[in-house]
């Protein structure tokens, strides 16, 4: 996070953000801080939508989608940053224009591409810092295992979430504190070949699934980078459609976790 203190409010970032300063616990030093974040999100359709455009709007500062998918018609359903003009286009350029329109105080940029091991570096930008927070909004196990893989080797938290059919989990892991990761969680899911074909694509998904968790994992960022307080420390947070249920769920950094416990 860039310092603070060369940061100050507008006079239209004051009024935009006005409800917000009001709040018991956000003052102008979390607006700035949040002004002042840079956010990575992996993943620009039904869970990235809604979650960029909160973030955006209550005043995140930088945002960059990587996302290397086309907008398809079957995405109008819940990926709420595309209209049915936009079929056809890149989301993750689609959306960081959407994003620009919707809020022109901030940075948003998209880059077409998939995100792997060997590319991380360059498209994550380290090389002008580290992100402060990596946003996992993508659909199977196999690329949220790459990207916790990511976060773990270069000390980026990792805001992960997930959603299908009427369910949705969230996480926010802290490599740098050393107290797990997504794969102490769910390693052995990773590993299950059946597991990692249960996508939305082929399981379905209500579109208010993917909009409520959405927005769960805005809500946990605000918090993170605007308070400098994780409120999921070692929980991962269960949320039940079906149900209207919401549970926390504890876990343990894995001893033997072939990912974090490498670096530890």
């Amino acid at each position: 996070m860039s310092n603070v203190e060369t940061e100050i409010l507008l006079d239209d970032e004051m009024l935009r953000y006005a409800r917000q300063i009001l709040l018991d616990g956000w003052d102008i030093d979390a607006q700035l801080r949040l002004k002042s974040s840079r956010v990575v999100m992996i993943g620009a359709g039904g869970l990235g939508c809604p979650a960029s455009e909160t973030l955006v709007r209550a005043g995140l500062g930088h945002i960059h989608l990587i996302d290397d998918d086309d907008i398809e018609a079957s995405n109008l359903q819940r990926q709420t940053l595309f209209l049915p003009e936009d079929i056809g286009k890149p989301k993750a350029i689609t959306a960081a224009q959407m994003l620009m329109r919707i809020n022109p105080l901030i940075t948003a940029r998209g880059t077409i591409a998939r995100l792997s091991e060997d590319n991380a570096y360059e498209l994550l930008d380290m090389a002008s810092g580290t992100p402060d927070l990596l946003l996992d909004c993508t659909d199977n196990f196999a690329t949220r295992d790459i990207i916790n893989r990511i976060s773990v080797r270069y000390q980026i938290p990792l805001l992960s979430a997930s959603a299908i059919a009427m369910q949705g989990q969230l996480a926010l892991f802290e490599p740098h504190l050393n107290t797990g990761c997504y794969h102490c969680v769910f390693g052995s899911v990773v590993l299950d070949a059946e597991a990692d074909e249960r996508t939305c694509a082929n399981s379905g998904v209500l579109a208010s699934t993917t909009a409520i968790m959405g927005n769960l994992q805005a809500n946990a960022a605000l918090q993170y980078l605007g308070l400098t307080k994780n409120p999921l420390t070692n929980k991962l947070l269960i949320w039940d459609g079906s149900r209207m249920q919401q549970r926390l769920m504890g876990y343990r950094k894995e001893s033997e976790c072939p990912v974090c416990n490498s670096l530890s």
